[in-house]
């Protein structure tokens, strides 16, 4: 039962960074567009974010449970260690989700729109930038339980070159997702310029900012380069990521769009399976020398037991009123 719930675990992960990437992007691909194209951006990236905004979060919510039920180590430590940016990346997800309902749905239209406006852009661009200062913490050696000093403890744990250029990378790839996403969302040809132009900027960005993961790896004396193309399965997976890639860019130059989502969410799995797939189990390597895994420091397994079969039989439920969400939407936009 407990590779169920390891599953489940990568599986809400893989779904957060994928749908909850391309939410944050929209702000991200708003904020970054010329004022006279923001308000036709706005509105193509309502459309493309409809189907997963009330639902976005749920994957995070169930990947907090998991860990907190099945592997309370493992979650003790991230909340220990990394609680500033766990909760600089929770406020933000409070505030631009307030933001972003309020300059859609308030009654007064006033100079607050500004700020409403303004709030959505940049916690959209912070969440993701803490969230994968939180993911390069995890797996850099930084987070060290025998350091002393607050600063050593709980600052330089996660505040770090690495770190930084993680966030940078998640902020890229974000904003990458939603201006995929929003290619089938345009009415025209004018529309479908600007964001085909959008995605081939943010494909630029994913170049550049992966390019500087590596390059403070290197530098912070962090194996990723090993990690990644050591074995066959790293190979393979930056392969194919490479291929799809490839693909998408054909789609958008012979505007044949139907399989540019689906290609982008497989870009990100693999991205995901080259990162993590090395030193899996262990989901944190501590600076000490020791690490925390998924098999060595979980439940009991009747805690396991009840998890796994807890998430099976949700996944029933949850599943089929997420599509059929998605499903509404779609034919709401028709």
């Amino acid at each position: 039962m407990i590779y169920v719930v390891i599953g489940f675990l990568w599986l809400s992960i893989c779904l957060y960074i994928i749908l909850g990437g391309a939410d944050f992007g929209a702000g991200i691909v708003e904020l970054f567009t010329h004022k006279k194209a923001r308000h036709k951006t706005k509105e193509i990236m309502y459309e493309s974010i409809a189907p997963v905004w009330e639902a976005n979060h749920m994957w995070l919510i169930i990947a907090i449970v998991i860990l907190f039920v099945g592997f309370p180590e493992i979650y003790t430590t991230l909340s220990t260690y990394l609680h500033i940016p766990l909760v600089l990346m929770l406020l933000g997800i409070i505030a631009r989700g307030t933001a972003f309902t309020f300059r859609h749905y308030d009654a007064v239209k006033d100079n607050m729109q500004v700020v409403y406006t303004q709030v959505f852009y940049y916690a959209s661009l912070l969440t993701p930038f803490f969230l994968g200062l939180i993911a390069a913490a995890t797996v850099s050696h930084s987070i060290n339980p025998d350091a002393v000093g607050f600063l050593d403890l709980y600052i330089f744990s996660w505040l770090n070159w690495f770190g930084v250029s993680v966030g940078l990378f998640t902020v890229a790839l974000c904003a990458y997702m939603a201006s995929i996403f929003s290619l089938r969302e345009t009415k025209d040809k004018a529309d479908l310029t600007l964001m085909i132009k959008k995605s081939k900027q943010t494909m630029v960005f994913v170049v550049i900012t992966g390019i500087l993961v590596f390059l403070t790896a290197y530098i912070s004396d962090i194996p990723l380069l090993m990690w990644v193309f050591s074995k066959p399965l790293g190979i393979m997976a930056i392969f194919f990521a490479t291929i799809a890639l490839g693909l998408i860019l054909r789609a958008m130059n012979q505007r044949k769009l139907l399989p540019v989502r689906a290609l982008a969410g497989f870009q990100m799995v693999m991205i995901l399976v080259a990162a993590t797939y090395q030193h899996n189990p262990d989901i944190i390597l501590l600076g000490n020398g020791q690490h925390l895994s998924l098999l060595a420091h979980m439940a009991p397994p009747k805690t396991i037991a009840a998890l796994g079969w807890a998430l099976m039989l949700g996944s029933l439920f949850i599943l089929p009123f997420l599509f059929y969400l998605m499903a509404s939407f779609s034919r709401q936009r028709k």
